[in-house]
């Protein structure tokens, strides 16, 4: 029999599959389907820029007030409505649904990680466990299953726009202009000339808004609404707009949080690199449109994997050893992709990126997200909202200079935020090593009407305890 907090995991985890399903397999394609003035990336740079916006008050006010399973249910429905842009890709149709996702971006990612940390300290305390190695365990599980909708939300669309008749040859010519040779800031030829039908584009999106309005009664069904009392307290004790609208900056008044933001900047960064500009500069540009949701694939099923290999392995380890590997390994992939010139008879190659780039990836998400609860325990609702801050100006910057840099300065400011990370980060765990932040034990959720009765008053942003 499985615990009702691993259930819970699992309800969450394969919702935000089936959502992502559709939303990372239009993300992946944004810089290629919708390359007409640039108006894919600038759609994705919207939607982080209203993330940014919406971190600053909305996380803690729609937690407290709705509680995590409604907020995630409410978040999903935004997400959704992008979906529905791309049915008529346009500059009237993608800018309002890109802010009407960004908005409800940061609540969704926020709820989750509560809702994680908040189970995971539930259940280390029913089992006698470390609060720690329960909340990396299940951060893990939820990477793993949720990194695989990389897998299938591409390999829609490479089934789907794989039927097209009018595939092409790349030209010779073109080729000179892939990677790094070139600039990379035109490749329109490649991009137009191998767009593919117009009902295989409806076919496929039509498929993403089906997957993510399953997402949304998944949760809506089967998710336990463990912070429900939590929630009619807030509502009952409302606090002022003012307080709920500045938890998040709050919290900056932490030393340790404002040392991480190299940290989880970098991580927007090299997500945006890996869906905009290695897409649509070596794997389009070389191979076609088509190849695209394979090569994403591959990156997908690396991330899965991987996951939930290094969630269970950070108990061993340790977070440090974990962030040098990941390190390690961009820092590899991007000095070969400065000297690489990408090539159709070099298909593995193709692969051998997306595939470590996942296994990197998939330790700067789990185990940043396991670092902030682990460190903020009793403000998880303002430390995730800083997270996907953070991590969404990086998005942000990354992608409105897509269309600005050349390629090989784009690689060159991955790298100097990756070093920069690398002489922030251990400052943290070093104090963190040295002063362990005690975690919140199961007593503060199940009974937080009696210990919380004295210091409602001083609560800011939390969930109350």
């Amino acid at each position: 029999m499985i615990s009702r907090n691993f259930k819970n995991v699992l309800v969450v985890s394969i919702g935000f599959l089936s959502l992502f399903t559709a939303y990372g397999g239009l993300q992946s394609l944004q810089s290629s389907l919708n390359a007409e003035q640039g108006m894919g990336v600038a759609s994705l740079s919207v939607i982080y820029a209203s993330i940014i916006i919406s971190s600053m008050f909305l996380p803690p006010l729609m937690i407290k007030n709705l509680g995590c399973k409604w907020t995630i249910v409410a978040g999903m429905a935004c997400y959704v409505s992008y979906s529905f842009g791309n049915l008529y890709p346009g500059w009237y149709t993608l800018m309002p649904t890109s802010v009407i996702l960004g908005l409800g971006g940061s609540p969704l990612w926020s709820a989750k990680c509560t809702y994680l940390t908040i189970s995971g300290n539930l259940q280390a305390s029913k089992d006698g466990s470390k609060g720690s190695d329960v909340i990396n365990q299940y951060f893990g599980i939820f990477f793993f299953i949720f990194q695989s909708s990389a897998v299938w939300g591409n390999l829609m669309s490479s089934l789907i726009f794989g039927q097209d008749a009018n595939i092409t040859t790349i030209p010779e010519e073109q080729l000179l202009t892939c990677g790094a040779a070139d600039c990379g800031l035109d490749i329109s030829v490649n991009s137009t000339s191998t767009r593919p039908a117009q009902e295989l584009v409806w076919t496929l999106v039509g498929s993403y808004i089906g997957v993510g309005v399953l997402a949304m009664l998944i949760v809506a069904v089967f998710l336990d609404n463990i912070d429900r009392e939590q929630s009619s307290r807030f509502r009952g004790n409302r606090e002022p707009f003012c307080q709920t609208f500045l938890a998040t900056f709050r919290l900056l008044k932490d030393w340790r949080l404002v040392t991480l933001i190299p940290l989880t900047m970098y991580s927007g960064f090299e997500q945006s690199f890996l869906s905009g500009e290695y897409t649509k500069n070596y794997v389009t540009c070389a191979l076609g449109i088509h190849y695209v949701g394979y090569v994403m694939m591959c990156f997908g099923a690396a991330n899965s994997l991987c996951s939930f290999f290094f969630g269970r392995l950070a108990r061993y380890t340790g977070r440090a050893a974990l962030f040098f590997l990941a390190a390690l390994a961009n820092f590899a992939c991007i000095m070969a992709l400065l000297f690489w010139r990408p090539h159709p008879d070099e298909l593995p190659v193709f692969f051998v990126f997306p595939a470590l780039w996942g296994m990197a990836d998939a330790i700067w998400q789990t185990q940043t997200n396991s670092l902030y609860g682990i460190l903020f325990p009793r403000h998880k609702e303002a430390a995730f909202a800083n997270y996907r801050m953070w991590e969404s100006l990086g998005f942000v910057i990354a992608f409105a200079y897509s269309t600005f840099i050349c390629l090989e300065y784009k690689l060159y400011i991955l790298l100097s935020v990756l070093l920069l990370t690398a002489v922030t980060y251990p400052v943290v765990e070093y104090y963190e090593y040295k002063h362990p932040t005690p975690p919140v034990q199961e007593g503060t959720y199940t009974s937080h009407k009696e210990t919380t009765q004295i210091h409602d008053k001083n609560i800011i942003c939390q969930t109350e305890m």
